[in-house]
């Protein structure tokens, strides 16, 4: 059949309509190709459904202290009947200032917003009240994101991970807690987690810093100085007694176990430069917070003396707080408190920039971490490439009274369940059974009364 020259113009029209629209199929159809057919299984997604958004209808704290410390979780409610989310907002040392600046300054932030642009939203936050980088704002905002994601989760029908990625790893492996008033107790004890599966343990005399172990009596007490509650640390006899229980539990328990221990950023830089020379030879898996954060400039010159390696950033504010020393390959894991960091969204930039560095991350992970905040720690440690340890802890009968659906442990492993979201829920009426308290103890002081920091 000959085609005339408006034949061809006719053409010409109808595929650069049909390009214009995208219709793929018309154009296959206008070759003589027959259309692809969309599968019959294929479902549309719910957001291409026509489904109006979801907004943020309320926002309040909960605040409950069933296992004694003092837990604050972010509920945010939705326009969409029975979806609601659940954050970690937890500052224990200033629990009561956390949900005022939740009830009081959130909901006017975020109600009517969609609940979707999670990243708009943190960013919003962030610099809403112009001065930022604080703990209280910081575990506020994490609150909010970390429900945030829950509730995204929830309406993906998807246990978090999924959405950051899927399973990494089929279980996070754990680090349990060993302390004794003696090196021989403290071997005993790392016996026990070995027998209980754990392959990584970490080992302290007494509390952070030998708190508790020194028998002597300090002069400050005799003095009537400082409060009837403050701590004492002998700094001498720390120093001493840290390679003695690291060589009296490689002596008990074998080269094995993966031993950790935490300075607390209690000892002066130069002590702790000393200290780390003489575990070099028991292979620590970290030595955790060596330095204060005001003696980040002595890192250069700790990297340089010793082999250890170095877990940091517990008290680290900003994600910016991170990039020299992983730049400069100062530490070697992530120590931070996601809920501190400001929640999920902050925590997967560090860990995604860790990556490049090989560094690694070792969540802080304390008992005044709520459930909710162990859940989200966890569901990002099974996603993520370069994760290193997880701190493990034990949920108590109360605390799972309160939080239904805490994560769990199994042979040294933790792992999260398989519902929708963060997988924790929140019972208020059994929560409000256990009020917090303003009530905190951080004071630890040298013999002559002077204060150690932290």
């Amino acid at each position: 059949m000959k085609i005339t020259e408006s034949d061809f113009s006719t053409r010409r029209r109808n595929l650069l309509k049909m390009m214009t629209v995208g219709s793929a199929a018309g154009i296959a159809g206008l070759f003589g190709a027959p259309a692809a057919a969309i599968p019959s299984h294929y479902e549309k997604p719910r957001y291409a459904k026509g489904q109006g958004p979801v907004k943020i209808r309320n926002v309040k704290a909960i605040a409950t202290a069933p296992a004694g410390s003092n837990l604050i979780v972010v509920k945010v409610e939705t326009t969409e009947p029975g979806l609601y989310g659940l954050g970690c907002a937890t500052f224990t040392q200033r629990a009561a200032a956390v949900v005022t600046a939740i009830n009081s300054y959130m909901g006017e932030f975020c109600i009517g917003r969609d609940v979707d642009n999670i990243e708009d939203m943190w960013q919003s936050f962030y610099v809403s009240s112009y001065w930022r980088n604080g703990p209280v704002l910081n575990n506020a905002i994490s609150g909010l994101d970390q429900a945030l994601w829950d509730i995204k989760g929830k309406r993906a029908n998807m246990p978090l991970y999924q959405l950051l990625g899927g399973k990494a790893r089929f279980a996070i492996p754990c680090y349990a807690h060993a302390a004794g008033r003696s090196p021989e107790v403290v071997a005993e004890n790392v016996q026990k987690f070995i027998e209980q599966g754990f392959r990584h343990v970490r080992i302290q005399q007494g509390g952070y810093g030998a708190v508790g172990a020194a028998a002597d009596q300090p002069d400050f007490k005799k003095a009537g100085f400082g409060t009837e509650s403050d701590s004492y640390m002998n700094e001498r006899s720390y120093l001493k007694s840290t390679p003695k229980i690291f060589e009296a539990v490689r002596k008990a328990c074998g080269d094995e176990v993966e031993l950790l221990h935490d300075i607390h950023e209690r000892a002066q830089p130069m002590d702790v430069i000393n200290m780390c020379k003489k575990l070099e030879e028991y292979r620590p898996f970290f030595i955790e917070d060596p330095l204060s954060p005001e003696n980040t400039s002595w890192w250069k010159q700790l990297r340089a003396s010793t082999t250890v390696p170095f877990a940091m950033g517990e008290l680290f504010n900003n994600v910016n707080e991170f990039l020299d020393p992983m730049v400069n390959h100062y530490f070697d894991y992530i120590r931070c408190h996601v809920s501190q960091i400001g929640g999920i969204t902050p925590a997967m930039k560090i860990a995604r920039l860790g990556e490049w560095f090989n560094v690694k991350t070792a969540w802080h992970g304390p008992g005044d971490v709520s459930p909710v905040g162990h859940a989200a720690q966890a569901h990002i440690d099974l996603a993520i490439w370069n994760f290193g340890i997880q701190e493990s802890t034990r949920f108590s009968d109360k605390l799972q009274a309160v939080f239904s659906g805490c994560p769990t442990m199994k042979d040294g492993y933790m792992s999260v369940n398989e519902a929708p979201g963060l997988g924790v829920d929140i019972n208020e009426k059994e929560a409000a059974k256990y009020p917090i308290t303003t009530k905190s103890n951080w004071q630890v002081r040298k013999s002559d009364g002077t204060i150690i920091r932290p």
